[in-house]
């Protein structure tokens, strides 16, 4: 895995040294292993995991500099896309958030394995949008969780600060997911002002990432509780 990482992250622009190759592999190998006790990822296969998730995953850094940046990842789950963001740029300042402790614990036991210097948020978005130590104190929030963008923005907007931004990671039908956002992305502070195209090679996978700036405040009133979210999207 050690060397296919490192050969295939440089086919999309993303060098990383050996060292870096072997936190991924050491990852990589973690994610099998604890998938067989609790329910991470449906993709096992290493070459699999290096392309749908670690590239994959790893995409915005070639849009977006991350360096010095201090970035949050919302619903990270198994750690996607944040933590080969964070190993792939390790001078970024990254946030792991998920509201399941289990996860968490597996994303703490990779980093002290593979000498990785992150943070941990056990807890849920709709909760750190409304509390100041999280409210509008990141650069650049990231997201690869499969709810609709106006919902996902309403997670994430409060949690980025004015003049930052959140890429959210989707498929390849950004535009029509962007066609039933644009009032969220309004009433949250955004403006929706790119769509990046990402081909994995080798692959017939081609996904998005639909990059909002942060361009004011806001309103306090979000983000709502989550069933009110769930019942009624902006």
């Amino acid at each position: 895995m050690k060397e296919f990482v490192q050969e295939y992250l440089g086919r999309i622009g993303i060098n990383i040294d050996e060292k870096q190759a072997e936190q991924f592999e050491k990852y990589g190998n973690m994610l099998r292993e604890w998938n067989t006790v609790m329910n991470l990822t449906g993709i096992t296969d290493k070459r699999e995991i290096v392309i749908k998730h670690f590239a994959d995953s790893a995409a915005p850094l070639v849009f977006c500099d991350f360096k010095n940046k201090k970035a949050i990842d919302i619903g990270t789950g198994a750690g996607f896309p944040g933590l080969p963001i964070k190993i792939a740029e390790p001078e970024t300042d990254m946030t792991l958030m998920d509201s399941l402790a289990k996860r968490i614990n597996f994303l703490e036991a990779v980093c002290k394995e593979g000498n990785i210097e992150a943070k941990y948020i056990h807890g849920r978005a709709e909760e750190l949008g409304q509390d100041k130590s999280f409210r509008e104190q990141y650069d650049i929030a990231v997201s690869r969780a499969v709810a609709p963008l106006n919902v996902l923005m309403e997670y994430a907007m409060p949690l980025v600060k004015e003049g930052g931004m959140f890429m959210a990671l989707k498929g390849p039908k950004a535009y029509d997911e962007i066609e039933g956002a644009r009032h969220a992305c309004y009433e949250l502070g955004g403006s929706i002002f790119d769509i990046k195209f990402v081909e994995l090679p080798d692959t017939e996978l081609r996904h998005s990432i639909i990059m909002i700036e942060k361009t004011r405040r806001t309103p306090e009133c979000y983000p709502r509780r989550i069933k009110k979210i769930e019942r009624s999207p902006l």
